[in-house]
């Protein structure tokens, strides 16, 4: 039996090339047929290429940080299964000794998570893994450093702190380092700066009441849980109450093409998630057929995707209209930015426990302030202010998003 070359997956239109982030084997390894070969970084995920055969990795035909693009060579492997440690076959016991132990020797990593560890410097056989099939997440790596932290390791807790922080010059170093960006640093920074060329921005801004929202979540918390296995959230009443809004208002679920608009006769709603290689935005699809729960539980699921690094093309192309949470990491106002060619954005934001004027009288209210940054080459100013008034309309009433009203 031949060679077989492996080459470059085809991508997807939208993506001209990938890099080569990191070889999982060297020339002379032997591989199994679906074991990873490498790590691809485009501009939204990274993907394994697995083998197709067990063999030998022959040749290497591309180093980490080349640019490779559809159908290009990356590796040569000759056929052929690896030769056994001794001249004596194993014999049934040992072989089950040797499969039960194999999952520890090699856990499972994600791409994502598996670059963490090479950063690190760590060994990934010491960290136990949450994750599905054992796979080792974030935030397992931050327990395990957090536990060298409190033993006898002195620097594990400035290890811990590369997870989110910048490195930082030794007293010896120069006082600036240059990194390169990251593919999808690098594409969501050209995104930003297109959307800010090519569309009119503007942002208006409202503040919703959310205590009937909390009232809801309050009562119904417990069975909603135990029926459906998922926290019930504020994401999924803010996705129903967009939706209807969209549904009035439909330019803000359009997109501009050349001199034409696009009306958009469905509801794909993007999520904006932050993850460790910066925020992806997964998208709800047909999100208006979609019930609280399995919002809820698309929500929860594209979330531990992102950290997993996981997440794959289909999840993260497309999308009519986006919603960002910058809530949850405390912000209390900003303009979001459109995701071209999205024609509107709504920005959710911190709730506080403020004084409003209810019925003549002063009470406390969780109070959480609104943005909503549109096109205004297709939106005029009083549709979005309408729009942004029917979202507010139907989260301090949600009773709207049941009757369609």
């Amino acid at each position: 039996m031949s060679n077989i070359e492996i080459r470059v997956p085809t991508l997807p239109e939208s993506v001209t090339d990938a890099t080569v982030l990191n070889w999982r084997k060297k020339p002379g390894d032997t591989i199994k047929r679906d074991e990873n070969l490498l790590d691809l970084e485009t501009d939204k995920v990274v993907l394994e290429v697995p083998s197709p055969i067990d063999g030998i990795v022959a040749e290497i035909h591309a180093q980490e940080g080349d640019l490779v693009e559809t159908d290009n060579v990356l590796a040569v492997i000759t056929p052929g299964k690896s030769a056994p440690s001794s001249d004596a076959a194993p014999t049934q016991e040992q072989d089950q000794v040797e499969t039960a132990a194999s999952p520890a020797a090699e856990p499972v990593l994600t791409p994502a998570v598996r670059r963490l560890v090479k950063e690190l410097q760590l060994d990934p056989a010491e960290i136990p893994g949450s994750g599905k099939d054992g796979r080792i997440l974030k935030s397992d790596i931050m327990a395990y450093l957090d536990r060298q932290t409190s033993s006898k390791d002195p620097d594990a807790e400035t290890v811990a702190s590369t997870l989110d922080s910048p490195p930082q010059p030794q007293s010896d170093t120069p006082a600036e380092q240059r990194v390169p960006m990251s593919r999808l640093r690098a594409r969501i920074a050209e995104r930003l700066v297109q959307a800010q060329q090519t569309a009119a921005i503007l942002t208006t801004f409202n503040e919703v009441n959310l205590q009937a929202v909390s009232d809801l979540r309050n009562q119904y918390r417990d069975k909603f849980e135990q029926q459906h296995q998922v926290r019930l959230g504020f994401m999924s009443f803010f996705v129903k109450a967009t939706i209807e809004a969209l549904k009035k208002f439909p330019l803000l679920n359009a997109s501009v093409d050349g001199t034409d608009i696009i009306y958009h006769g469905y509801y794909d709603i993007g999520i904006a998630v932050g993850s460790p290689r910066g925020l992806v935005v997964p998208i709800l699809r047909n999100a208006d057929q979609l019930s609280f729960a399995e919002i809820e539980k698309s929500i929860r699921q594209y979330g531990q995707k992102a950290q997993d690094g996981s997440l794959s093309y289909e999840e993260l192309s497309g999308g009519t209209f986006t919603i960002s949470n910058g809530g949850v990491y405390g912000s209390m106002l900003s303009t979001p930015i459109l995701n071209p060619p999205q024609s509107g954005i709504l920005g959710m934001h911190n709730i506080i426990q403020r004084p409003i004027a209810e019925n003549g009288e002063v009470v406390i209210r969780p109070m959480m302030y609104l943005a909503l940054s549109y096109d205004h080459r297709i939106v005029d100013g009083k549709e979005a202010v309408q729009f942004l008034v029917s979202i507010k309309q139907n989260l301090e009433d949600p009773a709207r998003l049941l009757l369609d009203i």
